[in-house]
């Protein structure tokens, strides 16, 4: 009865309800996996200790990534099965990779340059068995399209630039677990419009995770974190996302998004790139130190400084960064130049709002 089911099940006739059971089943396996990481971090005294730049002051477990990352292959093995499409199957592949690269970095310690030397395997793995490339600059600076090796080495560059950049937004409780449910969800929404199935299971797939594990990390008695295990998985799959999209909407000159997909992406993931240009920026020209060295500058430390607590923060930043979603998404008649010039003009700006309004209400109460 089963193999007759299967054999007459066809997700694409069904998407909804199948990517309704995505959710429901990565959901579950996240929320039902944490609890037993937690046990065990705390028997093994697998915790992160508190020092001078952490937000927290308890010994908190860091291994939130395993759950993750356990929620995600075991869904994706299953659709694998029903969708048979080699996409999943390295995707995973490259989940795999960094996945146990994050871990020793939760574990013991992990050089950069053997996190760098992972990212760029994992995400060739991609780039060169599915062909899936930012193929083009669709006319910014009019430039169209790339050559094959410079297209390559641009995605790659975006893969490295989009990983890198979420890893270091993950410093205030649920913030980086909310930042990236809602850019999931976003792109949840425009694979299934677009028929891309695979690509959408993922994406929901990735929302149920991360449901479930922001139930644990605003937690305060069974509190776990992301941990570079989920950052540098989460943020090789939005970069994912991102280039798939940019690829699918460069390729298909009937789409909705042919010239408008790169300033789409851009705002989607306006948070962690501005943060990071300006972390860079401050790093490089103001303290005059590397750029690699963290430190409390970030525009969340900014936020707590200022007297939000992290729930104010993650949802103040996550209000900003949705409100510029959907600027973005009614400025797609606008040429592309002018949608990117305006985004960082606006984007700054309603990030740099909340200060202002914090400083007036400060000084009217005094």
């Amino acid at each position: 009865m089963i193999k007759i089911l299967l054999d007459n099940f066809n997700p694409e006739n069904r998407p909804f309800v199948w990517l309704t059971s995505a959710f429901i089943l990565a959901f579950i396996i996240a929320y039902q996996t944490f609890p037993t990481i937690l046990y065990v971090a705390k028997e093994k005294h697998l915790m992160d200790e508190p020092d001078g730049r952490s937000m927290h002051s308890d010994r908190t477990p860091t291994l939130g990534g395993i759950g993750i990352f356990f929620s995600l292959v075991v869904v994706m093995t299953i659709v694998g099965a029903m969708l048979n499409t080699k996409v999943l199957m390295l995707v995973m592949g490259g989940l795999t990779i960094l996945f146990f690269l994050g871990l020793k970095d939760d574990l013991t310690v992990l050089s950069a340059r053997k996190k760098f030397v992972g990212q760029l395997f994992a995400a060739l793995l991609l780039i060169v068995f599915t062909d899936t490339r930012i193929i083009g600059f669709s006319k910014i600076l009019d430039v169209d399209v790339l050559p094959y090796w410079v297209s390559i080495g641009f995605t790659l560059f975006v893969y490295i630039l989009i990983i890198n950049a979420y890893n270091l937004i993950d410093g205030v409780d649920g913030l980086a677990g909310s930042v990236a449910l809602l850019i999931s969800a976003v792109f949840s929404v425009l694979f299934y419009n677009s028929g891309a199935l695979s690509l959408a299971t993922i994406a929901v797939a990735l929302i149920g995770a991360l449901s479930a594990f922001l139930r644990y990390n605003f937690s305060h008695r069974k509190k776990i974190f992301m941990g570079d295990t989920g950052s540098m998985i989460v943020g090789f799959l939005l970069a994912f996302f991102s280039i798939s999209f940019i690829s699918q909407s460069q390729i298909n000159t009937e789409s909705l998004y042919h010239k408008g997909s790169p300033a789409l992406v851009l705002a989607m993931l306006f948070y962690p790139l501005m943060d990071t240009c300006r972390i860079f920026f401050i790093r490089i020209f103001i303290l005059k130190k590397s750029p690699f060295e963290a430190d409390r500058n970030h525009v969340h430390h900014r936020f707590i400084l200022y007297g939000f607590s992290h729930l104010q923060t993650t949802l103040t930043v996550v209000a900003i960064n949705l409100l510029i979603i959907v600027i973005a998404f009614n400025m797609l008649h606008l040429n592309l130049n002018t949608q990117i010039g305006l985004l960082l003009i606006y984007g700054a700006a309603l990030y740099y709002a909340p200060f202002i309004v914090k400083r007036k209400l400060k000084k009217s109460k005094g």
